[in-house]
């Protein structure tokens, strides 16, 4: 029995299924991002716990010294932003997110599921791509394909699901 909600697409059809707009992409950015600030609460009550075990509880009043530790933190949360991304689409091709606003990430070039290594530089590459005041995002009017530039790059591309038949 399968438990993916998504319809099941031959990878000619899921080729032939139209890009994603901005509009619904930023949409389903917004449900993936409460999912996400709640990792990173977990993510960091766990490091501060861990800090505290390791250097003791600091005098009361003062706040927590994190010196050489906060450069391993920091990217230790960007590791859990990108492993969710990647556990996500390795999974059903969508986040929750995603799967609220009927997209899918398939490979560019098949139609297919996206690879381990499509769906890592992805991930890696979506961060600067929005950090970048959208930038990468934004790209997606200038490219004649209508890829982002982090799609481009990992040969990804973000599709719209035709709606459920009731």
């Amino acid at each position: 029995m399968n438990n993916d909600v998504t319809p099941n697409l031959s990878s000619s059809t899921a080729s032939s299924l139209k890009g994603a707009g901005l509009w619904r992409r930023f949409a389903a950015m917004v449900y993936d991002s409460l999912l996400l600030m709640a990792l990173a609460l977990g993510y960091g009550a766990l490091a501060t716990f861990l800090n505290v075990m390791i250097q003791g509880a600091p005098p009361e009043g003062e706040a927590i010294r994190w010196g050489a530790w906060r450069l391993p933190v920091f990217l230790g949360l960007l590791g859990v932003w990108v492993g969710f991304f990647y556990y996500f689409w390795g999974k059903h091709g969508q986040t929750l997110g995603m799967r609220a606003w009927r997209l899918k990430l398939v490979d560019a070039r098949s139609g297919g599921p996206a690879t381990r290594e499509q769906r890592l530089g992805r991930a890696l590459l979506a961060i600067p791509a929005l950090l970048l005041a959208g930038t990468g995002y934004f790209w997606r009017w200038a490219d004649p394909a209508g890829h982002t530039l982090h799609g481009r790059f990992s040969k990804t591309r973000i599709i719209l699901l035709p709606k459920e038949k009731r």
